[in-house]
């Protein structure tokens, strides 16, 4: 275990060198559309199909675990705001090993992420533009967003600004619409009663652990606010703000439009999965337009995706440099930038996409399965991390406790048991149990590598 001076100042001097431009408006924006990600749009009408209108207990449950890892998340980053997160935070509570685990396992995350986002928008604009080729638009994405964030970061959170009220403002309209249907009230639309709701459990217990196991996935990217939030004018204030208000937007935005799809919608509609259940909802109102309409959300939702991921993987890069984790050039900074780590993480990025066409069914997909519960590791990491830092905050600086886990210790330790549990149903279930695996032996060898180092640095 390192001194406590090599964990305690090491990762607070990680930011020096960027720029603090991100407004209060653009945290709390970010912070808004960030729950709003690609993964509810896009991969929701699967765990649907799965688990019928038990998917709105699905997502009720996941919700809680990841309101508990956001608070959890947010008493850290406001005591100790830095961009690289839950990364210096583990490496402040546990060592240098899990620092370097946790973010560069991360990174490897987010830069995929990029590629799968990038097919993702090309598909839907090359369908509504036959023959026009995919790969064209995804390398202009993949530009146009690597130029936004090479840039001032507050082009960054003036994209995100504008990406995430429309996001809000969509699924806002969609849930008052939604509303509206189910009362009766909607001119030309009858009302569904509770019809479609019958059958809750039609695939049983398995269904629902199904659903479950999508829903958990579909909340990643909350975590991208703590990393904003170092550059912001005050950071404290904004990871207090967007923690504190975490809760609502996650019952209204995922529980509630899961509540509205599935009364509107038959669960077993083909129309679900193939054009995406809010698109199958509001033609199901049979709205003009709607469904195209609701496309446009999902291919923002899908390039705000990409320009968020693009600038936490960037962040998280740089502090892991600046702690010594890694390659000095990406470390470099210039205009308040870390340009080379910009660069690098969309580079990555795009050969993700250029894997995607080379090699589908092999090394792309080996790739998907190694990252598929990455996030899960990183929660994990949150939550042993709070655990160790809340004693030591409340012993050496209780003043910084701006934000407080809800009944600490008992909440953490039912967190970390509902992770057990997740791992556990992904075991059991033969396509996420090679997900399992893979990211358990990507985990293990980048704690190898990570312990090694920390033992070699110990000896200098």
């Amino acid at each position: 275990m390192p001194s406590s001076t090599t964990t305690e100042t090491q990762p607070s001097t990680d930011d020096v060198s960027l720029s603090h431009g991100l407004k209060q408006r653009h945290l709390s924006m970010i912070a808004l559309g960030g729950v709003i990600g690609a993964g509810l749009f896009v991969g929701s009408g699967a765990g649907i199909a799965a688990a019928g209108p038990s998917i709105v207990v699905a997502y009720a449950l996941s919700g809680l675990l990841v309101m508990l890892v956001m608070r959890m998340l947010g008493e850290m980053s406001a005591a100790y705001p830095s961009s690289g997160s839950f990364s210096a935070h583990a490496e402040r509570a546990i060592g240098p090993w899990a620092g370097f685990t946790a973010g560069w396992a991360f990174w490897v995350l987010l830069c995929t992420a990029v590629g799968l986002e990038g097919i993702g928008a090309a598909k839907i604009v090359s369908g509504w533009l036959p023959g026009t080729p995919e790969w064209a638009w995804v390398a202009l994405f993949m530009v146009v967003f690597c130029g936004t964030n090479l840039a001032a970061v507050k082009n960054f959170g003036e994209f995100e600004f504008w990406f995430a009220a429309l996001k809000v403002g969509a699924i806002t309209l969609f849930l008052a619409l939604g509303v509206l249907a189910i009362l009766g009230v909607l001119p030309g639309t009858d009302s569904p009663g509770a019809s479609h709701l019958t059958d809750f459990l039609p695939n049983g217990g398995e269904g629902l652990v199904i659903g479950l196991l999508a829903s958990v996935f579909a909340y990643g990217g909350l975590e991208t606010v703590t990393i904003a939030a170092a550059e912001s004018e005050n950071p404290v204030k904004g990871v207090a703000s967007a923690v504190r208000t975490a809760m609502w937007r996650i019952a209204l935005f995922y529980v509630g439009s899961m509540a509205v799809i599935v009364t509107l919608v038959p669960w077993d509609s083909k129309e679900v999965v193939e054009k995406g259940p809010y698109v199958a909802a509001l033609d199901e109102l049979g709205i003009p337009g709607a469904g195209q309409l609701m496309n446009v959300v999902v291919l923002v939702a899908l390039l705000s995706a990409m320009n968020a991921n693009i600038y936490g993987a960037s962040r998280i890069a740089y502090s892991l440099v600046e702690r010594g984790q890694g390659p000095k050039v990406l470390g470099r900074v210039s205009g308040g930038v870390p340009r080379i780590a910009v660069l690098a993480s969309s580079v990555f990025g795009f050969l993700c996409v250029l894997l995607s066409y080379w090699r589908p069914n092999d090394v792309f997909s080996w790739l998907l399965n190694m990252i598929g519960a990455v996030i899960l590791v990183v929660w994990i990491f949150i939550a042993v991390s709070q655990l160790r830092l809340r004693r030591r905050l409340e012993r050496e600086t209780p003043q910084k406790l701006v934000v407080r886990m809800w009944a600490f210790p008992w909440l953490t330790w039912v967190a970390l048991a509902g992770m057990a549990a997740i791992f556990v149903l992904m075991a059991r279930q033969p396509d996420t149990r090679v997900q399992l695996y893979s990211t358990g032996g990507m985990t293990l060898a980048l704690a190898a590598v990570g312990y090694a180092w920390q033992k070699a640095r110990a000896r200098q």
